[in-house]
């Protein structure tokens, strides 16, 4: 079938697509927003499949789409329109060339897939068609309507021409030699008039739109003109609103021929970049590669035109090159050689006119982050709005003769700059050496071995890895030759080490770099960029001169691995938490009411007759009052001393804005193993199956119990052949490595053959394939039992195998793959013609691939017995294969080992729980926070587990769905939920709400329907997978809200589980510790990493204390900083409203305050009031309730316009009594001065000293979420300090300091009355701020809803347990 010619459903059909593969993918497309499918319907918009995080990553982030596009809500304020985006015009040039090559053949082909199609499924997927169409990023709605097969593909047939014009923008675009199928009847390039392209980038979930721009002559000379007219400020206000700027300046070009691009993501964030436009001189294919098509006829250059130029575009680091057919740009970082097909070939490398070329097209092999200047930072940090408001205050105070004021202002402006901008530099400077990397690599180009420097390497060079001088991977490469071992802790915060084997033919069959996971069968030849090598070796049988392990180079830069975690510590996502954004609309209001305060003096001073520049400096200062110079130190304080205090208890953050956010955690998941409990796991023994009786033994709890060393020891009437396989087993069938004398690998398996006493002899790997027979170029494995035990005392005495030492050599090992959930090795004791398989791994699976008769009748209840108590159970079977010979055992498939095996024992694990996991659990739970446990264990296991640390009610039902008709893969499926205590009691399937016991049923037993209430659930992978794909929304989110344990996760589903609570409105958080995490700390709203690698990058938080007492404290210390920037915030406010005040009355009779009177207000009142305002810390016990995060709620926003009154009626009161007073000194009016000494002044001056004062001690929060002021004694000394300069400047100031502050002589009576009227503002202000106002508050809203009929919105989670709460 030809490429392209078939319209489908979700998309185009590759044309290297196998038919296998064409139908699971087919059969799969059909679910609602499985990982899949949402992969597959693809229009309208360019899907970049840019997997960064493959290898090591791709457990941890989600198949294809769906870690992201599951979710309903965007994590930011994510906006569907774009300001360049012109849909109608963003069409796919392939379109012609496609429709005019369709042929009879293609037709008939189509129909029979339609036909077959409509009958897979009766109910089709959501309508994501629309969903891209809309510029929605790929989110398709979790309660989308379904439609039907037939109803979905008229509608596919009526739009096939548009759909697959945008189809054509496929995913699995590489960048180099793509085998397409569209313009090849095309002659030359096509001019086409796409003036803009949308991409929607997977694993950045980032939708950007490209627009193309010329710079227009007349429109910069406009621009040049307007920024030297206005002295600057042209300059400076297009600099802020660049929209403005490319309207202005840009002309609207076809991207093919413009010179520069903005790019604008989906939270509106816009950078104009200019393009990088290089000589090439080489043909299309060279860059894009050959398409299918052309392989059938012979070579026509129309085909494939020359490409003068490369036109490249750098966004964020990540690279898309112009393809000049298609009129669109392609993501670069997908691209796989088509001459990746033989490992022996791909052995010779590339020549240097290859490296030259790719060069040019992937960059430099270096994660180099471009370093601003200090010069560059300087003006971007200087031209940064607030500071160019600054600079203009500064200059309209100095017009005034505030000298003193504007220099402390100007100093305190310089320090917050210089230190914004050493910190800047620092921080890119840890950045830059964590991320960069050089060495000298040996290389094979040309066919000779020359030395390299790192930075050179590209795609398709083949390097020696063995060089004693590398210890650390240049680049994401495939092992060819040798073995190594690898720590990838850097990458995944798990510190096992990790073996890694050379690849064979299969295993570049199976490299696809497009794809948003790596096959598990790639990752395990996979090296990745960044992990350091522990051991490489060379291969033994390797007779060549140069004898080396080799890698081939399969990604670069920033396409690597390393490159992805770099990029998005420097491109973090928003946050979505709005705190910054409204303070700035609040701001905003106010300069509302400064402008009519402005407008109000301007008459006012007119009036008066005051001098014209007088008058302007005089109103436009009143404007600077609003926005106080300490506004953006007090935004932050509150977040800077939580980080602090986190920092001394080994909390580190790298995400800053986190932490407010995690003072709204509404359900917090943990992993189970290593993170509620124990990391290690001891081996409490071992249960052997007895044969002939075919039932469980005792347990043995030492291997001397389990296989006795002496015959007299040995029970004659026990067979201990199976004794005999499963010791075998534990001693053979594990991943251990010797590194330096000491064993490394997974710390189960360690545990396991320490258990044994065995000794084990490391043999030397090489790639399998090899048909030759065992000789010297082979050393297997060889394990060897202990002193006292090295003979088989089941041998016949008289034979002479009797006196011959057991050395089990293995000869094969299939490794542990999650999906299969087992291991296996083949075996074989030296001088012996026949071996043995021996396999362990989880009981489920071992149904599967043991015979049924060999399974004890107490099989389950066993199993279920030791789970139930927490244990964590390995299931071990065996065969015998009689003639083994080496052809043989390379030969043998997988399937073929694991198969018609005798189950021969369980190996019981102990795991017990961390010392502080119950308290921390039992805390959280008192504080209404909503724990759940995840994690990749049996069920039963996880529930016991959950039980012990209170996660799951001990005295309630836990119920476990389990199919009772059809599979997790059939839409059809019924589940049963029955509770694990007791199968007697259910749930409804439709609702999850508990049916009635029958009335048979004896309901005094424990568990009993009292019991019902307190409910939850317990959900395997494979049902969770069901229920995403195929289950009711009702059902999902019902489970969702009352599931409390989901057992054998696979990491994209545990990073699913997240986005799906986020959409039903959970502010959710994740603790995990190892690489299965990692997705799912990326995906919560606050992921703790338990981890001392720096890999933890992939999670905002890291613990150094290895246990879950971290997440109170965060979550502590989160609404602590809430609590302190709303606190800061509204001083602030309340503090330009009283400044406000006070000017505006003195105002009336052309007075002000005075200079000093300003720098003491500012910097010896209000600047140590703020920091230490911010210092007080978290309140030890957590709250039920958690703070509001909503600036402009009633909350909020009517106790300040309260206190704001308040405020007024003080002042006014003051203003008012001091001009009845008969030694009153009215303000002299000056045409040129504005008057500072008179009694308005000082008394308005004085009583407003008290109210900035104590206004910080009535917004100072302290319970339930901070400390009692109290307890802050920085604030305590700050304010007595104040209080007492305040007073002593009040009643008996010394001469010099009245002249100073320009005071003038009251009367001791009228000094008392300013004190009272300072007390009792404060009494007004404590009794209103904590009694009256909260309840008017509240009282408004309750109106607010009766009279609009509008009930207030709750969250989704919340209304869904309401509807299911069982009465």
């Amino acid at each position: 079938m030809r490429a392209h010619s078939t319209p489908q459903l979700g998309g185009s059909r590759n044309s290297s697509m196998d038919g296998d593969e064409w139908q699971r993918r087919r059969s799969t497309m059909y679910r609602r927003e499985s990982n899949i499918s949402e992969a597959n319907f693809l229009q309208d918009v360019d899907m970049a499949q840019d997997e960064m995080f493959s290898g090591p990553m791709s457990e941890s982030v989600p198949t294809a789409t769906s870690a992201f596009a599951s979710r309903t809500r965007s994590r930011a304020d994510s906006t569907a329109s774009f300001t360049y985006y012109e849909e109608e015009r963003d069409f796919d040039s392939e379109d012609l060339p496609e429709e005019a090559v369709l042929d009879e053949q293609d037709e008939l082909e189509r129909q029979s897939l339609d036909a077959n199609d409509m009958l897979l499924e009766p109910e089709a997927d959501t309508e994501l068609d629309e969903e891209y169409a809309n510029g929605n990023g790929g989110r398709p709605s979790m309660d989308g309507r379904k439609t039907s097969g037939l109803s979905k593909m008229s509608r596919a047939s009526r739009d096939s021409r548009r759909s697959r014009s945008s189809r054509g923008a496929s995913a699995d675009s590489p960048l180099l030699r793509r085998h397409h199928s569209t313009g090849s009847d095309a002659s030359g390039f096509l001019t086409g008039g796409r003036l803009s392209q949308k991409i929607y980038i997977v694993t950045e979930d980032m939708t950007i739109v490209v627009a193309g721009f010329k710079t227009s002559l007349f429109g910069f000379a406009l621009y040049f003109c307007l920024c030297l007219l206005t002295g600057g400020l042209g300059y400076l206000l297009l600099r802020w609103l660049p929209k403005w700027y490319v309207r202005l300046v840009g002309k609207s070009t076809p991207l093919g021929k413009c010179d520069w691009v903005v790019v604008e993501n989906q939270w509106s964030e816009m950078m104009i970049m200019d393009l990088k436009k290089e000589e090439f001189g080489q043909s299309l294919s060279a860059v894009f590669g050959f398409n299918e098509k052309s392989k059938f006829r012979d070579y026509d250059e129309d085909d494939d035109p020359i490409m003068e130029e490369l036109t490249i575009l750098d966004y964020r680091y990540i690279r898309f090159c112009y393809h000049p057919l298609k009129d669109k740009f392609v993501l670069g970082s997908t691209w796989k050689d088509p001459a990746w097909t033989d490992v022996t070939a791909v052995r010779g490398g590339i020549d240097s006119d290859e490296q030259e070329s790719r060069m040019s097209i992937f960059g430099k092999n270096a994660i180099d982050i471009e370093q601003k200047g200090t010069g560059q930072l300087l003006v971007d940090e200087a031209f940064h709005s607030f500071y160019v408001f600054q600079i203009a205050s500064l200059i309209l105070w100095s017009m005034d003769s505030y000298y003193y004021y504007a220099a402390c202002i100007f100093v305190i402006s310089v320090v917050s700059i210089t230190s914004t901008l050493l910190e800047t530099k620092a921080t890119m400077k840890r950045l830059r050496e964590i991320s960069r990397f050089e060495c000298d690599i040996r290389v094979l180009r040309g066919g000779f071995w020359r030395y390299v420097e790192s930075s050179e390497l590209v795609p398709g060079d083949v390097y020696e890895i063995t060089d004693p001088n590398l210890d650390q991977l240049p680049c994401d490469s495939l092992l060819l030759s040798g073995d190594c071992i690898v720590n990838e802790s850097m990458l995944t915060g798990e510190s096992v080490p990790v073996s890694k084997t050379p690849a064979v033919d299969e295993t570049l069959e199976m490299l696809n770099l497009s794809a948003s996971a790596m096959h598990p069968d790639v990752a395990k030849h996979m090296l990745f960029s960044g992990t350091k090598i522990i051991r490489a070796r060379r291969p033994p049988d390797d007779q060549s001169d140069e004898a080396a392990a080799l890698a081939l180079v399969v990604r670069t830069g920033f396409n690597t691995t390393k490159g992805a975690l770099v990029r998005s510590m420097l491109f973090p996502k928003p946050s979505g938490f709005k705190f910054y954004r409204d303070s700035f609309r609040y701001i905003s209001v106010m300069g509302l009411i400064a402008g009519i305060g402005f407008i109000a003096s301007l008459f006012n001073f007119v009036r008066l007759g005051l001098a014209p520049h007088l008058i302007v400096v005089r109103a436009l200062d009143l404007i600077t009052i609003v926005v106080p110079p300490a506004l953006p130190a007090t935004l932050t304080i509150g977040t800077n001393f939580a980080l602090q205090r986190l920092k001394s208890k080994l909390i580190f953050c790298i995400s800053p804005q986190r932490v407010n956010v995690g003072g709204k955690l509404d359900v917090m998941c943990f992993d189970k193993t290593g993170t509620l409990t124990e990391d290690g796991l001891d081996v409490l023994g071992v249960r052997v199956v007895s044969r002939p009786a075919n039932r469980f033994s005792d347990l043995s709890s030492d291997s001397s119990a389990l296989l006795p060393g002496a015959t007299y020891e040995r029970d004659p009437t026990v067979d201990y052949n199976a004794n005999k396989a499963i010791l075998y087993t534990m001693a053979t069938c594990h991943s251990l490595r010797i590194v330096d004398d000491q064993f490394i690998g997974d710390p189960l398996d360690l545990k396991m053959f320490e258990f044994t006493g065995w000794q084990f002899e490391e043999g030397s790997e090489r790639p399998s394939g090899d048909e030759e027979e065992e000789g010297k170029s082979l050393t297997p494995s060889v394990a060897r039992p202990p002193p006292g035990m090295e003979f088989d005392l089941d041998e016949d005495q008289d034979s002479p195998n009797s006196r011959r030492a057991i050395e089990l050599g293995v000869l094969k090992t299939f490794e542990f793959v999650s999906q299969l959930r087992r291991a296996s090795v083949v075996v074989r004791q030296f001088g012996e013609k026949s071996g043995d398989v021996y396999v362990k791994g989880a009981p489920e699976a071992m149904k599967d691939i043991c015979r049924p008769d060999s399974f004890p009748a107490d099989y389950d209840e066993l199993l279920a017995y030791y789970t139930h108590r927490g244990f964590r159970v390995i299931a071990c079977a065996t065969k015998h294969i009689f003639k083994l010979n080496w052809l043989k055992v390379q030969k043998m498939k997988r399937e073929e080992a694991e198969s018609n095996l005798e189950f021969v024992g369980f190996i019981i694990f102990e795991n017990k729980l961390k010392d502080a996991t119950t308290d921390i659990i039992e805390e959280l739970m008192e504080a209404n926070i909503r724990t759940t446990m995840c994690t990749g264990d049996n069920i039963l296991t996880a529930i016991s587990v959950a039980r012990e640390c209170g996660i799951v009610d001990r005295n309630a039902h836990c119920f476990v769905p389990h199919f009772v008709e059809g599979d997790a893969h059939m839409p059809l499926s019924k589940l049963a939920w029955e509770s694990v205590d007791n199968p007697v009691y259910q749930l409804d399937e439709n609702t999850l709400k508990p049916l009635p016991p029958p009335a048979e049923h004896d309901s005094s037993l424990p568990y009993d329907v009292s019991n019902l209430r307190n409910y939850s659930v317990a959900v395997t992978g494979d049902v969770f997978r069901w229920m995403i794909d195929y289950a009711s929304p009702k059902v999902l989110r019902e489970m969702l809200v009352i599931g409390q344990v989901y057992a054998r996760m696979s990491p994209d589903e545990k990073a699913e589980l997240i986005e799906k609570l986020q959409s039903i409105d959970y502010c959710a958080g994740f603790c995990g510790d190892g690489a299965n995490d990692c997705g799912a700390l990326k995906a919560a709203d606050v992921g703790i990493s338990l981890s001392e690698a720096e890999a933890s990058v992939a999670a905002p938080f890291t613990s150094r204390v290895f246990d879950i007492s971290c997440v109170p404290e965060v979550i502590r210390e989160g609404r602590a900083a809430l609590v302190t920037s709303f606190s800061c915030f509204k001083y602030m406010s309340l503090y330009s409203a009283i400044q406000f005040t006070s000017v505006s009355f003195l105002y009336a009779s052309a007075s002000n305050l005075g200079d000093f009177q300003f720098l003491y207000i500012d910097l010896l009142l209000i600047l140590p009031i703020a920091i230490f305002m911010g210092w007080t810390g978290p309140y030890p016990a957590l709250a039920r309730k958690r703070p509001t995060a909503s600036l402009v709620s009633r909350k909020i926003l009517t106790p300040l316009i309260g206190q704001i009154l308040i405020v007024i009626l003080a002042q006014l009161l003051g203003w008012l009594l001091v001009r009845q007073q008969p030694w009153y000194e009215p303000p002299i009016l000056d045409k040129d001065h504005s008057n500072s000494e008179n009694s308005e002044n000082t008394t308005l001056f004085l009583l407003s000293c008290y109210q900035y004062i104590l206004s910080a001690v009535v917004l100072s929060v302290g319970p339930p979420f901070r400390q009692s002021m109290a307890q802050n004694l920085p604030f305590v000394i700050t304010m007595l300090v104040a209080l007492a300069i305040s007073s002593y400047m009040l009643f008996d100031p010394a001469p010099w300091l009245t002249g100073l502050m320009e005071l003038t002589w009251m009367s001791i009576n009228f000094r008392l009355i300013v004190l009272v009227l300072g007390g009792g503002y404060f009494v007004c202000s404590y009794v209103a701020e904590r009694l009256v106002l909260p309840r008017l508050a509240a009282g408004l809203g309750r109106l607010n809803q009766r009279v609009s009929g509008r009930r207030k919105k709750r969250k989704e989670y919340k209304v869904i347990l309401d509807e299911m709460r069982v009465q």
